[in-house]
């Protein structure tokens, strides 16, 4: 497949548009590589689709989307997790909508064909006039493959991908540590909001472990903290690192302090948190109890992306869904302690309020920057994205290739996975 931008990269090959250092314009413009992207990439590896918490019990369910395809996640009588098509085998209706709920079935609004919570068949209006012609076995909704890791639960159409866990295979250990924000407690996921920009996919994909952009971007953010969170959050200069972990995934670790939440329990309390330990003491929670929830309600100090739509963003879990090539819907999840104290759980609501929220300082800094990435994209012909910062002094590591905090090591990870699904 060439691309149908311009004349001056007709020749490019798909790999061509991924070098060591850089990528291709075309790969946020061109709707064919879209659509590529669809069937390579959406289609053919592990996608995330939810958190165990978001269907907890039997006939809980969640609408979301693999690439294009909507998709419903749900929990059957035995406690299975299942992903379905979310189309009638009949005339291809869709038979549930909603974004979350409870159900007993599935029934199609159009001509009544009923679906159990496992996706088969369970019923037909009349279906005398089918006489013996209607193999019901054989008309469940379509069923996907379904893996779980650390309560995060994946799909694919693949029934021949690599198990979850050797697909995940170092990032494992920075969910396991990304869990910890529960405090003791489950994680749970308490509600989240979306909204679309005007801008290719991975132009988000690439913002996650991208903390050069941080100063800058977020200089309002940073100026409405306490002088403490300020240090705190000036990490590009600090002693952090971006990590490579294989299979497009990556780690950009911001706060090294802060990667373990259940260690260093004994260090001082933020002066930003007094409140809430006092508060937590006065319901009778013992010292440890306090350090660990207080210390957990914070969040990690690192950013995960799992490849291609999912990351475990310091304290929330921020989801991407392509829409066409110059549109991307995003979800912000805020993350919760199941059972916890309420005072650390408002916490950690205004958190997400103040930087991850509609009316935060974060998401509309950054939804601006992306929409002026593709703007500029449209621009000039057979041009470049840049991707070399770090590239020097990238090192092996035990689990890949890591560079300094603010270094580009996170975008390449990711593009030559790209590279590797687009070309196989």
């Amino acid at each position: 497949m060439t691309s149908k931008t311009d004349t001056a990269d007709q020749a490019l090959t798909l790999g061509d548009r991924v070098q060591a250092d850089r990528v291709h314009t075309s790969l946020y413009t061109d709707p064919a590589i879209f659509e590529t992207e669809m069937d390579k990439i959406f289609s053919s590896t592990w996608v995330w689709v939810a958190h165990t918490s978001e269907i907890p019990e039997a006939g809980s369910f969640k609408n979301t989307y693999i690439g294009r395809q909507p998709v419903i996640v749900v929990r059957d009588r035995k406690q299975k997790a299942h992903v379905l098509l979310n189309r009638c085998r009949h005339r291809a209706a869709t038979v549930c909508e909603g974004k979350k709920g409870k159900t007993n079935s599935f029934v199609c609004p159009y001509h009544g064909w009923s679906y159990s919570l496992d996706g088969a068949l369970r019923g037909v209006p009349h279906p005398e006039s089918y006489a013996d012609q209607l193999e019901k076995g054989e008309l469940g909704l379509v069923s996907l493959r379904v893996e779980e890791y650390a309560g995060m639960l994946f799909a694919t159409f693949n029934k021949d991908v690599e198990p979850l866990v050797d697909y995940l295979g170092p990032a494992k250990k920075w969910m396991d540590l990304f869990m910890k924000q529960g405090g003791g407690f489950p994680v749970k996921v308490a509600g989240e909001h979306r909204f679309r920009f005007p801008g290719n996919w991975k132009i988000q994909l690439e913002n996650t472990t991208d903390a050069y952009h941080f100063p800058l971007v977020h200089k309002s953010f940073l100026s409405s903290v306490d002088k403490q969170t300020e240090e705190m959050l000036d990490f590009v200069t600090g002693t952090g690192y971006v990590e490579d972990l294989g299979n497009g995934h990556s780690v950009m670790v911001m706060i090294p302090a802060l990667v373990d939440l259940e260690a260093n329990l004994d260090a001082p309390i933020p002066e930003r948190f007094a409140a809430l330990a006092d508060a937590l003491r006065a319901e009778g929670n013992p010292e440890d109890e306090v350090r660990r929830i207080v210390r957990a309600v914070g969040g990690s100090g690192f950013n995960l992306n799992i490849f291609p739509n999912i990351a475990c963003s310091m304290a929330f879990f921020r989801v991407l869904q392509p829409i066409s090539v110059t549109e991307t819907e995003i979800h912000h999840a805020v993350i919760t302690m199941d059972g916890g104290p309420q005072a650390a759980n408002q916490a950690r609501l205004r958190m997400h309020e103040h930087f991850q929220g509609p009316m935060g300082f974060g998401t509309p800094d950054d939804s601006e920057a992306w929409e002026r990435v593709q703007k500029g994209s449209g621009s000039g012909k057979d041009l470049w994205i840049m991707l070399n910062r770090g590239l020097a002094g990238e090192k092996e590591t035990a689990d890949g290739r890591a560079s300094d905090v603010s270094a580009e090591t996170g975008m390449r990870a990711a593009y030559q996975q790209w590279k590797k699904l687009m070309t196989a």
